[in-house]
């Protein structure tokens, strides 16, 4: 088995692949805080209420954007499995050129969705991350990095939004509003935070579509808020939760 490991700044998604197939799943919150002894205890029970034990794990690879989780993935994964994880950079293998000013700069995260975009479509793309930044991403149609976008995400913005006004409260907007014009503050809310977002990806993929004349990138959308915001989104032309878990695995393969 081969355990995939995305740690984002508000989530970490782990998944377990037979082979190709991901076959399990889980969503955790990402504590920094947290050591490798205590990501073995929680991971131990997930893991043995599908009756999976450490033993049957062969390979592990981490992508991560906060630095702390990535130590302690990696001891997890020395002490409690005693295998050397395979770390998410510029530096491995890729098969993708990363054609940016300072490719050391670029987040794992957006490597890994670039790889396994361009791997299942083979065109040009742009991939945008639905996470607690929102990232857009660009490959051409011979399968370069040429660079991207990021913006704020809706988690950030409804939090700040709750912080820093006095009697705004805080929104669920896992429901649609019915209509732009909220009649009431949830309403209005919900309209804002969803139309309006929608409108910025919307003009923002435009301008990027623009650039890559006289190539039509296809759009693509992944994490946790793809599926909530793509309905207010027309540009985006499917969803793909598991995208970067795909890609995970894509990368290890290439760096066996």
């Amino acid at each position: 088995m081969l355990l995939a490991i995305d740690v984002g700044n508000t989530h970490t998604v782990i998944g377990l692949f037979k082979k190709k197939e991901l076959f399990h799943h889980w969503r955790v919150k990402t504590d920094p805080a947290n050591t490798a002894d205590e990501l073995a205890s929680q991971f131990y029970s997930l893991f043995a209420m599908e009756k999976i034990n450490f033993s049957q794990i062969k390979g592990v690879i981490i992508a991560s954007v906060v630095p702390p989780m990535q130590y302690a993935w990696t001891n997890f994964s020395q002490k409690h499995l005693s295998l050397q994880p395979l770390q998410v950079d510029s530096t491995i293998r890729t098969g993708m050129k990363i054609l940016i000013d300072t490719p050391s700069e670029l987040g794992a995260d957006r490597i890994v969705n670039s790889v396994a975009a361009y791997a299942r479509y083979h065109t040009a793309l742009v991939v945008v991350d639905f996470g607690t930044a929102i990232t857009f991403d660009c490959v051409s149609a011979t399968g370069d990095y040429l660079g991207g976008a990021i913006a704020p995400g809706l988690s950030i913005s409804l939090e700040a939004l709750g912080k820093r006004t006095a009697k705004l409260p805080r929104v669920d907007i896992s429901s649609p509003p019915d209509n732009p014009i909220g009649t009431n503050t949830v309403a209005a809310i919900k309209s804002g935070v969803l139309f309006g977002y929608g409108g910025m990806v919307e003009g923002l993929i435009a301008r990027i579509k623009e650039q890559f004349q006289p190539e039509t990138p296809t759009v693509i959308a992944t994490g946790g808020m793809a599926a909530i915001i793509a309905p207010y989104a027309p540009s985006i032309e499917a969803v793909s939760p598991m995208l970067t878990l795909e890609g995970l695995r894509i990368l290890y393969e290439k760096n066996l």
